[in-house]
């Protein structure tokens, strides 16, 4: 059997163990030599590939250099936000395969979320109405946790634990004044609304801060938050709420559109922020109190600071399971995570497949029965959900400024 080269690129929002997942896949393709001659990246993935950016890891990332993605957010080999054609029809899919041909490509791997799973599934598909042998596997990625068919997804884990941290210290913050006040803090999650949710671990205690978390599992009602906060200064004089930047309203509009004029991306997707601005205002002047707004933005998804060891580990497993996969001849599947509680009640997790095609363009919303208190706050099934997800430290190796020691492409 001739050997075959892999693939491999990285799409959509940057996490903080991305580059874990993308590390799995390139030293588990490194670890097949009989099978694989190269291991390429592809340079802001399927737009980049179209116009011929491409690394060879074994020049790129020598050695122990390598190891260097598991402490590294952002995306390494950079991003993008290509949607390909619906039409399987369109010039762009012989092109991409000749390509593929040219470079002897075998493998092909796309780490991403939602519509890089779409992406995924077109490849495999359009391989399989023309008879190409190329495997083409979906690595899972997102802090918004929505990807359905899986228990979680890596990168949220990290998420949620840098969430939960920062609304800690906040309300440590917020709280050394005896003088009513209001922070809301706004969070990432357009429909879906688990890293939100996950800034109930910050709690210490019962009727601790955060007093409300608002998801867009539900719709939101000004006047009930209004009132919450109204009744909430009888036990507290400082309040902190958490929000969704997707909250919206009971006819669907987002909140940040009572004050925003949002565009939108190339997916079609309305670009949202400022809710947490909007509700800020709204306490201010209906009731009469300080008011502040925090916008986590993009911190809160691709910082190294608070790195869950369990989220890099899975993200790694996650990686080469897929490439063992790929070589045993899977095509057109996305690796899962499968939760598994032991007799103790311990937490283990292990990889799966699942079919592209049945979780792309779709979402996993935070179930309804984990949104308590008319939609202010989550359960706390939630909270022995996430929870396993946020342990372990990860040790960043710095460099002789003092400063994390990350990877960058050159």
């Amino acid at each position: 059997m001739s050997k075959k080269n892999l693939i491999v690129g990285q799409s959509g929002g940057p996490t903080a163990v991305i580059n874990s997942s993308l590390y799995g896949v390139v030293s588990e393709g490194l670890a097949h030599p009989d099978l694989i001659d190269h291991v390429y990246g592809m340079v802001n993935g399927i737009e980049g590939f179209l116009n011929g950016t491409i690394l060879d890891f074994q020049e790129a990332l020598p050695g122990e250099k390598l190891k260097g993605l598991t402490h590294t957010p952002g995306a390494y080999l950079g991003s993008c936000r290509y949607k390909l054609p619906e039409s399987l029809e369109d010039p762009v899919y012989p092109l991409l395969f000749r390509k593929f041909e040219e470079l002897n490509i075998g493998w092909f791997f796309y780490i991403g979320g939602n519509d890089s799973m779409d992406t995924v599934s077109k490849l495999s598909r359009y391989a399989a109405m023309t008879g190409s042998e190329i495997r083409v596997i979906g690595e899972p990625k997102t802090i918004d946790n929505d990807l359905v068919h899986t228990d979680h997804t890596p990168g949220f884990g990290s998420a949620a634990r840098y969430v939960a941290s920062t609304v800690r210290e906040i309300i440590l913050d917020a709280c050394v004044y005896e003088k009513k006040s209001v922070t809301i803090v706004e969070i990432m999650g357009r429909h879906a609304g688990w890293l939100t949710a996950s800034a109930a671990l910050a709690r210490k205690y019962p009727g601790d801060n955060p007093m409300f978390i608002y998801l867009p599992e539900v719709a939101f009602d000004q006047e009930a938050f209004l009132a919450n906060i109204q009744a909430a200064f009888e036990k507290n004089c400082n309040v902190i709420v958490c929000v969704s930047e997707g909250i919206h309203d009971d006819k669907g509009t987002f909140i940040c559109e009572y004050d925003n004029s949002v565009g939108t991306d190339s997916f079609g997707h309305k670009m949202l922020a400022g809710c947490g601005k909007y509700l800020e205002n709204l306490v201010r002047s209906r009731l009469g109190v300080k008011a502040r707004s925090v916008e986590l933005n993009v911190s809160q998804r691709c910082s190294a600071s608070m790195l869950s060891a369990t989220d890099q580990q899975e993200a790694i497993a996650a990686g080469k399971f897929g490439v063992k996969a790929a070589l045993d001849g899977v095509t057109g599947k996305m690796v899962s995570f499968v939760r598994e509680t032991a007799a103790d009640g311990s937490y283990h997790m292990t990889c799966g497949l699942e079919d592209v095609n049945a979780i792309c363009n779709e979402e996993k919303p935070v179930p309804q029965e984990w949104i308590i208190n008319n939609g202010s706050d989550v359960s706390e099934e939630f909270i022995a959900y996430a929870l396993p997800l946020i342990q372990g430290t990860v040790e960043v190796p710095c460099g002789e400024d003092g400063l994390p020691a990350f990877v960058y492409r050159k």
